[in-house]
């Protein structure tokens, strides 16, 4: 599993748990966990995943080469 933190997303992330703290009269920490363990799939709600095993290997077109090439382009800039 790999998934990376877009610094600019923060703002949105904070605005979205802070919201979600004031709606449902919990701490941040509160919240924090919970989504944790939602996207853990360890939560108490139903967490919708998407199957996107029927398109995988399917690209075609004269991007492919540049797009493949891109997803193994590192962004030292998110390592900072």
């Amino acid at each position: 599993m790999h998934a990376v933190h877009d610094p600019g997303d923060s703002a949105a992330i904070d605005e979205a748990v802070r919201g979600a703290c004031q709606s449902g009269g919990k701490s941040l920490n509160e919240v924090a966990v919970d989504a944790l363990a939602d996207g853990l799939g360890l939560g108490d709600g139903d967490v919708v995943r998407r199957d996107l095993s029927d398109v995988v290997g399917r690209a075609e077109g004269p991007g492919r080469g540049a797009a493949l090439a891109a997803q193994d382009r590192v962004d030292e800039g998110l390592f900072k």
